[in-house]
C-alpha cells in the first residue's frame, strides 16, 4: 500500500468513525473515498451524510491534497493496475477475489466505484494490485450506501435455495449469496449484470437452482437471452437446454485452458432484444505459451517420487473403477490444460507438466496467473497456497474483457 493511502486511513478515520457505524469497513470506506475524489464518483454511504467537499477538507488540512488532477497522479503512482485514462461507465465488483472480473471491464474503460470480497488473502492481492482494500461481508452492507453504477458484476457461489414454490420472489433466495445480489439489483437497478458461475449450475439440483436465479432477476425487471415465458412457465430442462448456449470455454478466447463457465448477462433499460455474446476467437492455443522459461523455475515445483507413485496408481485404479482419469500431464506443444481448481496447490493433479528425465512438476504461481490470461505485472500473494488458491478461483480475463467489450456497446447507444 503507498505512501497517499497510508497517510488517508489516518487522516479519515475521525470521518469514518462519525458515518459509518460498522468498524470492519472503516478501512475499506476510505480508500472508496479516496478512489472516488481521485476519477470522481459517488462516494460509499453518501447518503449517510458525507460529502466530496468533506473528505476534501480532512485531506487538505492534512496536506493530501491541492486539485483532483494531481491527487489522481499521486494515487495512479502507487497503485499497480489503474483504470484507463477515460472511462465511460462505472460497475460494482462483488464476490471479487483478486479483481480478475475488474481488470477485464477496466480495459474497455470501466470504472469500478464498489468492490466486496469476504476472503481476507485475497482482499490483501486486491490491494496490491487495485489500489483499494475491498469492503467485506456483503451480506451486512446496505444496497442504498451502494455507489449508483451501470454494470454489476458478480462470480457468486453456487447454492441450494431453501424454497421451491418460487412463491414468494426475491425471498425465496433469502439466506444465499445470491439474494444479496438479487436486492442490490433490485435496489440500484443498473443497467446490466454480469453473474459468473461454474458450468454446473446448469444442472445443479436438476435445473431448479438456474430457475430460482433467473425468475428471481425476470421478477425485478431484468431481461436475458432466455425468454419470460420459459424461464416463468417452461420445464428446468428448457431453460437448461438454453442456459448452454450461455458457456463460453477458454481456449475460444487464445487461452490454453479448457475451463467452461457459465456466464448469465441480464440488462433492462437497454434497446436490445438480444445479447449478443462474444464470438470465439479460435485461435490456436499452446501450453508452452504461458509457461517460464525452464531454468527459471524453481526445482521445488518437481513433485516427489512419493506424490508422483501416488498419482500413477490412482490414475490406474480410477481407470479401472471408471470413477475418473486422475492427473493430467501436458507438455508445451499440447494445446491447452485441464480447469485449475482452487485446490490445486494440494497435488497439482489437474495439471501438471512433463519434464525430461525428471518427475513432472506442478506450474509455477505466475504460470497460474498466465492460465488464467492476467497480466505479467500482476502482483501475486507471497503464499504459494494461497496464489493457487485465488488463481483457482479466478476467472479467465480475456473472457471476462471479450463481454466487457459487448455489454459496453448498448450502453453507449443508451
Amino acid at each position: 500500500m503507498g505512501e497517499l493511502l497510508e497517510k488517508a486511513e489516518i487522516a479519515l478515520l475521525e470521518l469514518t468513525q462519525k458515518h459509518i457505524t460498522n468498524q470492519n469497513e472503516h478501512r475499506a470506506t476510505i480508500h472508496q473515498w479516496i478512489n472516488a475524489i481521485a476519477y470522481d464518483h459517488e462516494l460509499y454511504a453518501a447518503e449517510a451524510g458525507v460529502t466530496k467537499d468533506d473528505v476534501i477538507k480532512v485531506l487538505t488540512k492534512n496536506n493530501l491534497y491541492k486539485t483532483r488532477s494531481a491527487f489522481r497522479k499521486k494515487l495512479a503512482q502507487e497503485t499497480n493496475i489503474t483504470p484507463k485514462n477515460k472511462t465511460t461507465f462505472t460497475f460494482i465488483d462483488l464476490f471479487a477475489g483478486i479483481g480478475g472480473m475488474r481488470l477485464g471491464f477496466q480495459e474497455h474503460g470501466g470504472l469500478c466505484v464498489f468492490s466486496s470480497e469476504y476472503e481476507k488473502n485475497a482482499q490483501d492481492t486486491y490491494l496490491q494490485n487495485h489500489g483499494e482494500i475491498p469492503f467485506g461481508d456483503i451480506t451486512e452492507i446496505a444496497a442504498e450506501d451502494i455507489p449508483e453504477h451501470d454494470v454489476l458484476i458478480a462470480g457468486f457461489p453456487c447454492q441450494p435455495f431453501s424454497h421451491a414454490g418460487l412463491k414468494l420472489g426475491i425471498e425465496d433466495t433469502r439466506g444465499t449469496l445470491f439474494y444479496d445480489i438479487a436486492r442490490i439489483m433490485q435496489a440500484k437497478r443498473p443497467k446490466f449484470a454480469l453473474l459468473e458461475n461454474v458450468r454446473g449450475l446448469i444442472s445443479h439440483e436438476k435445473g431448479a437452482t438456474l430457475k430460482v436465479i433467473l425468475k428471481t432477476l425476470t421478477d425485478i425487471g431484468y431481461k436475458c437471452n432466455i425468454s419470460a415465458e420459459i424461464i416463468r412457465n417452461g420445464s428446468a430442462k428448457e431453460i437448461q437446454e438454453e442456459a448452454k448456449k450461455m458457456v463460453l470455454r477458454s481456449t475460444d478466447f487464445g487461452v490454453p485452458q479448457n475451463r467452461q463457465r457459465i456466464y448469465i448477462i441480464l440488462w433492462r433499460d437497454i434497446a436490445i432484444s438480444k445479447f449478443n455474446y462474444p464470438t470465439p476467437s479460435m485461435l490456436p492455443t499452446r501450453v508452452g505459451d504461458i509457461l517460464e522459461e525452464s531454468s527459471q523455475v524453481s526445482k521445488k515445483y518437481t513433485i516427489s517420487n512419493k506424490l508422483w507413485a501416488g498419482h500413477k496408481r490412482r490414475k490406474r485404479e480410477n481407470k479401472l473403477n471408471g470413477k475418473g482419469f486422475g492427473y493430467s500431464l501436458v507438455n508445451e506443444e499440447s494445446p491447452y490444460t485441464n480447469t485449475i481448481s482452487a485446490r490445486y496447490y494440494k497435488d497439482g493433479s489437474e495439471v501438471l507438466i512433463d519434464q525430461k528425465n525428471l518427475n513432472p512438476r506442478k506450474i509455477t504461481p505466475r504460470e497460474a496467473a498466465n492460465l488464467q490470461g492476467f497480466p505479467h505485472n500482476f502482483i501475486l500473494s507471497a503464499s504459494d497456497v494461497q496464489a493457487y488458491k485465488q488463481f483457482g478461483n479466478s476467472v479467465t480475463v480475456p473472457v471476462i474483457s471479450a463481454l466487457a467489450k459487448e455489454i459496453k456497446k448498448p450502453l453507449e447507444d443508451a
